[in-house]
Parts: structure tokens; C-alpha cells; sequence
């Protein structure tokens, strides 16, 4: 059992410090009402492991932190992650191509609040969730998906537990 919760904790760490540092390394194009943000690519991952949950979660609250977001975007657009990362695994047994579209939805209806309520930005929320939910299109649908192609013929050995039971 030790094991397993070390296992876990280290999954999420390592998922949370590559979401960190995507978010860091491509912060031009990470923020604002037109934004691709490439580590929410990662937001497919809870489809291999639950600790991407946790993961995904921190690492987006500490990339808006570093990333100078106001606190309405690091608490609501973390919390837009979670329920996206949240979703995406409960889909995990599900068509795999359903598996980009809790994230896409929770942020494409969440960050454009975030953007006119704390930003103040001044276009009409229906333009910012198209904008937005273009942007999560890309980075979630396209770049998610081939992340997933990826990582799934190497799914038994890089997100193996280590008591060797199944990840799920």
C-alpha cells in the first residue's frame, strides 16, 4: 500500500512540474481571451492515471501563479482543470475520442467569466468562449489526442503501479 501512495504521489508531482513548465516556457501564448495553452494537452492523462488528477490541478494552480494570473483565474481556470481533469478519467473506459471534451467544455465556459469578470476584458463572453474554445481545441483535442497516441502502447510501462496491479 506504501507503495502504491508513493507511486501515486510521484505520478501527480511529475504531471503537476510538467504542466508547471509548459505553462511557463509557452506563457505568451498561455494567457488572454485568444490562448493556446500547450500543457493543457496534458489534461488527457487522468485516461492512464488518476494521479493526474491532483496533478493537473496543481500544476495549473501553480502556472497561473507564476505565470502572474490574478487570483479569480489561479482559483476558478485551476478549478476549470480539475473538473476537465476530473471528467476525463470517469470517460477513461469511454470512447477515447470523448476523452479531450471535459476539458475543453469546463474551460471554454469557465476562463471566458474569469477574463471579462477579472480581467475586465471588455468582448462579448460568447466571442471569448469561442476564442477560448478554439484554443482548448488545439491544445486539449489535437495536441491531447496525439499525446494519447503516444503514451497508450506505452501505457503498461510508463504509468505502472508498483505493486503491479492495474493503474485503474
Amino acid at each position: 500500500m506504501k507503495n502504491k501512495n508513493i507511486t501515486f504521489m510521484t505520478q501527480a508531482a511529475m504531471i503537476a512540474a510538467i504542466y508547471v513548465v509548459l505553462t511557463y516556457v509557452f506563457a505568451p501564448f498561455s494567457f488572454g481571451e485568444i490562448q493556446v495553452r500547450i500543457s493543457e494537452a496534458l489534461t488527457i492523462l487522468p485516461v492512464f492515471t488518476p494521479a493526474a488528477i491532483p496533478g493537473l490541478f496543481v500544476g495549473c494552480l501553480i502556472g497561473n501563479i507564476l505565470g502572474g494570473a490574478i487570483l479569480p483565474d489561479i482559483i476558478f481556470g485551476s478549478i476549470a482543470t480539475l473538473i476537465g481533469a476530473f471528467f476525463t478519467y470517469q470517460l477513461r473506459d469511454k470512447n477515447q475520442f470523448l476523452a479531450p471534451l471535459p476539458p475543453m467544455l469546463a474551460n471554454t465556459i469557465i476562463v471566458p467569466f474569469v477574463l471579462r469578470y477579472g480581467y475586465g476584458v471588455a468582448l462579448p463572453i460568447p466571442f471569448m468562449m469561442l476564442t477560448v474554445g478554439v484554443g482548448e481545441v488545439l491544445s486539449c483535442g489535437v495536441l491531447g489526442m496525439i499525446l494519447y497516441y503516444a503514451l497508450k502502447k506505452y501505457r503498461n510501462i510508463v504509468f505502472k503501479p508498483a505493486n503491479g496491479e492495474n493503474a485503474f
